[in-house]
This record gives C-alpha cells, structure tokens and sequence, in this order.
C-alpha cells in the first residue's frame, strides 16, 4: 500500500519527533503530522511517502514543453506528478495539483516498472516527472528512473531545484536531464512569494554543474513587476555564466494571472524579449522565450556561426540543420545538449494515458 510506503532521509529528533532531510525546510513532525509538501507523514516514529506509486495522471507530452529544447529534440515523453509540494509560490501555474491537501486527487496506482514498460510501448524517449516537484517523491521517481533506464528510456525531472546537499546526489544519480525553475534571483521574492530560500537552488545548479552528467537548462516565468527589472534580470545572467557557464540555455516564460495573484497582468512579450537580449549581452549562448507565440525567440541558432539549426513554431520543429550527434551543418560546431539521430517528428499532440499495473 502507498500510506506505508517507508521514505529516506530522516533522523530522529527532539521529543518524539523526526526531522525531515530530504528539502532544507527540515521539517520536524510529531507522529501523525505530515510535513510542508503535506505528502512525507510521520507514522509511529517512521518516515512515510504517502503517494508512492500514485499519480494525478499521465499524459504524453513534447519534450520542447518541460521546456528542454536541446534534449532529442521533437522526442516525446511521458509526463507524470503526484500532489504536494515543499514550496508555497502564491502564484503557482499547478497549484490544483501542488496544492492539494486530499490524497483522493490521486489515481489508481502505477508501479514504477509498468510506468517504463509503457513509455517504451509508446516509443517515448523519455519520462518526466512534472506537475508538482519530484523533489518530494523522490523515492518514488528513482525506483521509476531505474525500471526506465532497464527499458532503455531516460528521465526527466521538472523542479525547482529545493533539496538538501545530502539528498541532492542520490537524485540526481538517476536523473537524465533536469529543467530547474529558478523563480527570481532575489532573496525576498522566494521569502515573500514561495516562502522558501534562493540559495539552496543555487546550490543545486551549480552541483549539476559540477558534479553531474545531467543535463539541465533553466526557467524563469517572469511576473510584471516582481521579478522582471533590468537589474535583476542582469544579475541572474551575470550568475548563470559564471557558476553553470553560457551554454546552459535559459527560459524566460510568460506569467498568467492564477492561484493568489490574480491582481498581475500577464507578461507582455516585450518583456521576454527584453529579458532575451539581456542574457544575451550578458553572454548566455541559447535563450528562449516561452508561454507565447514568438519563433524567433523558441527558435535554436549555432553559437559559432549564428545559422538557425532547430526552427521551432510553438512545439513544432521545422528547419533542422543537426547532424545527428547534434553538430551545425554549416560550421560543424558542437550544439550544447543530448543528440542522438534526427529530430523526432512528435510534434505539439497532448496524449493522456492510462497506466495499467
């Protein structure tokens, strides 16, 4: 059963309590209390993941929309989530998913083996695990990477990025590629607006970085006049060249109005493209805009020669000027990322899946 499911990264603590080391809230939980992310549970003195092996569902997406645009581009994948989530953003774009506090939001279960026998059925490149942060199922979403590895798929994680130095690395060891959302590049935004901290995710890009083989690029939805000044916006790029590098690409997306701060606009697309020739004054190789029509700024150009090399239209790729292990066609430079053979031919279709156990 799911309830018993027995997690990691724990200690025992103070007064009957144990402490949660999995996210650096370090969550300390009396028997009966279930931590921030509402999903990890103290029963009799023992950590438990309670949606081990359950899903909100299951949907094959293209990979373009994690967004990872240099990971077999055109490949499809199979993308998941549970419920819960160990940060609060008051403006959360899944919050029916991330916020839920019933259990019952989740479908029937899916064994993590019947998860990657059905990805590799449907000929999807890889798994993802979205929706909400696999940070807080991590034990679910690694015994799920290692059946996908067994049947030849990769995996994917969608997260922002919050976990503790010493759970980061028995994550990531089974992660293929990562989209990290770093939500602003101040202190007080994550105080105020995801009641969390900006260095832990620091901590995590770099340790990718530096530490891995993952693949990884990053996002940051940009909300009118939070997160979106030219000086912040330089600051951000200044830090991703000098700790990640500027191959790294960069994903600036449009915010929409939801959850708690229904009060803000949308992005205007002025200003994701004001914030795509920041980074690219700053040096940033690849940058991409996101949430609105603009091929141009979706679109992937050799960083030796400047020639267009992914044409992209939404999540249809056009133009594709990559051999197959991903170098220029016109100056045969190597494009950062993860190649393999041609471009696949997914497109932008939505499937929902059914996952049988």
């Amino acid at each position: 059963m799911a309830e018993h499911y027995l997690g990691r990264w724990w200690h025992e603590g103070d007064d009957g309590r144990i402490v949660c080391d999995l996210c650096p809230r370090r969550c300390q939980l009396k028997d009966g209390q279930r931590a921030f992310c509402f999903v990890r549970q103290n029963v009799g003195g023992q950590m438990v993941l309670t949606t081990y092996g359950r899903s909100t569902g299951f949907c094959v997406d293209p990979i373009e929309k994690k967004p990872l645009n240099h990971f077999y581009p055109g490949s499809s994948v199979l993308s998941f989530g549970t419920a819960g989530c160990n940060l609060g953003c008051r403006f959360c774009q899944n919050w029916d998913i991330s916020k839920a506090r019933e259990v019952e939001i989740l479908s029937a279960e899916a064994p993590p083996d019947a998860i990657a026998r059905t990805a590799a059925r449907l000929g999807c490149k890889s798994v993802a695990f979205t929706y909400n942060d696999p940070v807080i199922f991590a034990e679910y979403a690694i015994d799920t990477a290692k059946a996908c590895h067994e049947h030849g798929v990769k995996t994917v994680a969608v997260t922002a990025g919050y976990i503790t130095e010493e759970a980061r690395a028995d994550f990531y060891r089974h992660i293929d590629a990562a989209n990290v959302d770093l939500k602003a590049f101040t202190q007080s935004f994550y105080h105020k607006l995801c009641f969390a901290d900006l260095q832990p995710v620091l901590d995590t890009l770099r340790f990718l970085r530096h530490e891995t083989d993952t693949w990884f690029e990053i996002t940051t939805l940009l909300i009118p006049g939070q997160n979106d000044s030219d000086e912040e916006l330089t600051l951000l790029c200044d830090w991703v060249t000098a700790n990640v590098g500027d191959a790294v690409p960069l994903h600036f997306t449009a915010f929409h109005p939801d959850y708690k701060m229904n009060d803000i606009e949308r992005t205007p697309a002025s200003t994701l493209q004001r914030a795509r020739s920041i980074a690219q004054a700053a040096g940033v190789k690849h940058v991409y805009t996101g949430n609105v029509h603009d091929k141009r700024g979706q679109s992937t150009y050799c960083a030796g020669c400047g020639e267009l090399v992914i044409e992209r239209d939404w999540y249809v790729l056009g133009r594709y000027n990559l051999t197959d292990d991903g170098r220029c066609r016109s100056c045969n430079k190597q494009l950062s990322g993860r190649f393999d053979g041609p471009k696949g031919e997914w497109g932008a279709r939505r499937l929902p899946v059914r996952i049988s156990p």
